[in-house]
């Protein structure tokens, strides 16, 4: 089944898909009625709709300006060898989708820190061609946008809370100091929800303390900004906590004993002698021993009682492909890596030598993470 696309594809730039989302319509139509104002300021004596038109260029080039800041982190990413699947830009910037992270807090830190350092490089170039240029031009306008924006683009994502890339960066000190990624996910989680929390109410408090009102426009983009950032952070702290429960996913500690069967025993007869000797799975054999499918567990529930005995075990089992076959010692975040490449509801667990050791089941699995 294909992964639904995320918007209008727009080219591959060093082999990585770049999409665009339909919500980026929605900032860019934001971003042309906030900034025509400005434009009509430098040049009043363009019409109403060619200040639109310059307003609406200045949207493409700052997300252009957004993309490269996300192929910045692709780029490095790639560089250590982390695959990476696509870029989206959207409504609220980009998003560059990292299949793997990073391996150590080093790596972590370069990956993120490449983001913002590309928006602050892109802002120094044009706050240099600024200087050169005509103020009251359409380029010299774009041109002044562009710098300012982009520092602050390179600025906000410096900031260090989690899901900005200031948070990933300061996940990779904390992991530094402490030898965990996850207690560094942790506090610059929370550190991000301190971070959304403290944009909001500075946008309220800081009016009013000058004794001024708070603008309708900023606090509403404040606020759409702070719930990207908590829902993030939450997200995050979601991550980490299913994280910390790693250590508990041992193939050996979650396997069920496994009954060996023939295809041609009835499925009647194959779970009473499974009930029989305490196996909770049952494993087709062929008539030499060696394993060729694992009886389903949903397909035998599926099975009503009275025509068990009128059905195999092999019709409800599915044939043992080579990655259903996982090794008894596998555990932590690479058994999660042979499940997650490979979904079904049970794997067969070997020795090192091919034995049979059981049965690992993905629901038992996921009750490591839900607590039940």
């Amino acid at each position: 089944m294909s992964t639904p696309s995320p918007g209008l594809r727009m080219g591959r730039p060093f082999g990585i898909p770049v999409y665009v989302s339909p919500t980026w319509l929605i900032v860019a139509a934001f971003i042309t009625i906030s900034f025509k104002p400005q434009v009509g300021d430098r040049l009043p004596e363009f019409s109403d709709l060619a200040q639109y038109g310059i307003a609406l260029m200045f949207a493409v080039l700052l997300y252009v300006s957004v993309l490269l800041h996300e192929l910045a982190h692709c780029v490095v990413a790639k560089a250590y060898g982390l695959p990476v699947k696509r870029i989206t830009l959207y409504l609220l910037g980009g998003v560059s989708e990292i299949e793997k992270e990073p391996d150590t807090p080093g790596k972590e830190f370069l990956v993120s820190f490449a983001g913002p350092m590309a928006s602050l490089g892109l802002a120094g170039v044009f706050f240099l061609a600024d200087r050169v240029m005509d103020g009251n031009s359409v380029a010299g306008v774009l041109v002044f946008m562009l710098w300012f924006s982009n520092l602050i683009v390179g600025i906000f994502n410096l900031l260090p809370g989690l899901p900005l890339d200031g948070g990933r960066m300061l996940r990779a000190g904390v992991w530094k100091a402490t030898s965990s990624p996850n207690s560094g996910t942790v506090a610059a989680a929370w550190v991000g929800r301190v971070l959304a929390v403290a944009l909001v109410l500075s946008q309220l408090i800081l009016p009013l303390m000058a004794g001024q009102e708070p603008d309708f426009t900023t606090v509403l983009w404040s606020m759409v900004l702070a719930s990207f950032i908590w829902i993030g952070a939450s997200q995050s702290l979601r991550v980490a906590k299913v994280r910390s429960r790693l250590p508990q996913v041992r193939a050996r500690t979650l396997a069920r004993r496994a009954l060996p069967v023939t295809a041609e025993v009835p499925l009647a007869e194959a779970l009473r002698r499974a009930r029989e000797t305490g196996a909770g799975a049952i494993v087709v054999v062929d008539h030499e021993g060696r394993p060729t499918a694992i009886v389903n567990e949903a397909a035998v529930n599926a099975t009503p009682e009275q025509r068990r005995p009128w059905v195999t075990a092999g019709a409800v089992a599915r044939s043992l492909e080579p990655a259903l076959v996982l090794g008894a010692d596998l555990e932590g975040e690479p058994l999660i890596d042979a499940m997650r490449g490979n979904p079904a509801g049970e794997y067969l667990l070997v020795e090192r030598g091919g034995e049979i050791y059981g049965v690992l089941v993905t629901a038992d699995v996921n009750k490591v993470f839900t607590g039940v």
